[in-house]
Order: C-alpha cells, then sequence, then structure tokens
C-alpha cells in the first residue's frame, strides 16, 4: 500500500517542524510548505528545517497567494493538510490587525479551496486558545460559547475555525479543529515566555512583567501538542473541535520562579501594565479530547 501524503503548513515553524518529525516517522510522505517570513529571525526556521532532515520535500509558499498555494495542492496531491501556518502572537496582532486577517483568514481560506480543488481528504486546522477570550468559566471546554475574542488574533482563529465549517457543510470536507494552549518545548520561538525568559534570566536581563503576575497559561509540552495532532489526522471524518492543552494552569510569578530555581539565578523584574488583549488565564477542559481522540 502506498503511503500516506500529508502536507503540513507552517512546516518550519515550532509546532509544524516537530509535526513532521512525527509523521516521517510513522512512515508517511510529508510535504512541508512555510513563506520563511522575518516576523522572527528566519534562521531559526531553516534550522528547524535541517533538524528534520531531507526526508521532508520543503517548498517555499505563501498561502495568501492563491494561485501558488492551488498550485502546490495539485502538485503535492495529499491525503490530508495539517494547516498550522499563520500570523501568530496576540500583542503584534493588535498592530497588524490587516496582515493577521489576510494570512489566517483568507490564507486558510485559500488552503480550503485548494483542498476541496484537489480532492483532498482531511484538513485538521490549527486554532488557539485564545478564542475563548475572558469568560469566567473554567477550564474551558469546546462548547462553551465564543463569540467575545479579544484581539485580532484570536478573532482571525475564531472567524478560521467558521469558515471550515462552512467547507464541511458545503463540500462535505471533513475538518477537524484544534484549540492549542500555550505550546513549549525544544525550538520554541524566541519571542514566546519560557524561551525569552530563560535567556533574560541567563544573561541577567530585566523581565518584562505585564500585572500583577497572578495572570495563567496552560502550558503544554510540545510531545503532547504532536501526540493530539496525530491523533486528529488519523480520526478525521467530520467537522469537531477539540482543545489539547495540559489542564494544569500555571501563573506568571510561578512561572519565572520555576525558572530561577531551574537556572540558579534571581531574574530582574520589569514591572509594567497589563497588555490590552491579554487574557486572563487559560484552562483546557480535555473531556472531548481524551474520550475522542484518545488524548493523555
Amino acid at each position: 500500500m502506498c503511503a500516506q501524503t500529508i502536507l503540513i503548513t507552517g512546516a518550519a515553524g515550532f509546532i509544524g517542524s516537530h509535526a513532521a518529525e512525527a509523521f516521517l516517522a510513522r512512515g508517511f510522505r510529508v510535504v512541508g510548505a512555510d513563506n520563511f517570513c522575518d516576523f522572527y529571525d528566519p534562521a531559526w526556521k531553516h534550522a528547524n528545517v535541517r533538524c528534520v532532515g531531507q526526508h521532508m520535500e520543503m517548498h517555499t509558499v505563501d498561502i495568501t497567494d492563491a494561485s501558488a498555494t492551488a498550485a502546490l495542492v495539485r502538485s503535492a496531491r495529499p491525503d490530508v493538510i495539517l494547516h498550522l501556518a499563520a500570523m501568530a502572537g496576540v500583542r503584534p496582532s493588535i498592530e497588524k490587525p490587516a496582515l493577521y486577517a489576510r494570512v489566517n483568514v483568507e490564507g486558510t481560506v485559500n488552503l480550503l479551496q485548494a483542498a476541496v480543488s484537489s480532492g483532498v481528504s482531511r484538513f485538521v486546522f490549527a486554532s488557539s486558545s485564545s478564542v475563548y477570550g475572558n469568560q469566567p468559566k473554567v477550564p474551558f471546554a469546546e462548547d462553551d460559547p465564543v463569540v467575545e475574542p479579544i484581539s485580532p488574533y484570536a478573532a482571525t482563529k475564531r472567524a478560521g475555525e467558521l469558515i471550515c465549517y462552512t467547507y464541511w457543510h458545503l463540500y462535505r470536507l471533513p475538518v477537524f479543529c484544534l484549540r492549542f494552549f500555550t505550546v513549549y518545548g525544544p525550538r520554541q520561538r524566541p519571542d514566546l515566555a519560557i524561551q525569552k525568559f530563560t535567556r533574560l534570566i541567563d544573561q541577567g536581563k530585566p523581565v518584562p512583567m505585564f500585572g500583577d503576575g497572578t495572570t495563567s497559561r496552560d502550558y503544554t509540552f510540545i510531545d503532547d501538542i504532536v501526540a493530539g495532532i496525530v491523533a486528529a489526522v488519523e480520526r478525521c471524518d467530520r467537522y469537531r473541535i477539540y482543545n489539547l492543552g495540559g489542564s494544569e494552569p500555571v501563573t506568571l510569578s510561578r512561572l519565572i520562579s520555576e525558572i530561577e530555581e531551574a537556572l540558579g539565578k534571581k531574574a530582574l523584574i520589569q514591572r509594567l501594565p497589563p497588555q490590552p488583549g491579554d487574557v486572563e488565564r487559560t484552562y483546557a477542559d480535555l473531556a472531548r479530547s481524551t474520550v475522542e481522540l484518545g488524548y493523555r
């Protein structure tokens, strides 16, 4: 039997490169796509691709280019698309909302349209815990209302989920939307908290603390996220949304303390006002993912 082909967008990124390794290990033909943008130093992405190795077929493609996206999908002939490519980050999205809308919404539409046109059988979309906003109920469950996003990033991720449903409704393209909770681990982006704080504390530089340190995040190790992605790809047969998290929120103050203890160094805290668009907490309810995906 021929190996299945998976097309991974954002394959040179943190999560994408780990997912590529996992699917190669499972015997998939892996086709990767990334635009190697300068949101952070592209050298990090090129290093990620080298970690994955030469068995991934890598293409430089911008998903906002509908023609190039369609051509890639036609030539790759994937059985499944894992759509990880996106403009990430809450705070930058407030500065560049149009760019976030173009990449995260229009780019997703381009990929869905190419998938339908080329007969792709399954589509897995990377969403985000940010879609839950500042709702007081915890933990966050997939059927909770998600109608009040508080950043352009969150709004574009929710829009992506909705357009994915539309393609399921119109074309019966099975789509699983995965709401990632704060992911950490090897090859983490340099702008993300654990990577950034560790570097700053180690170098004796000020660590920015937005607010009073009581905000919390549901940090989730990359291996758990990849396991959830693999399960979703294997089971994708309809439209469904799943949380992928750790279900153990950690406050900002505790995170910094843990890093201090690991390094044996004290942080120089730079106290700053809370940032617009930042949610107070994230906390995943994993009941659905556990039962239906076998997650964790």
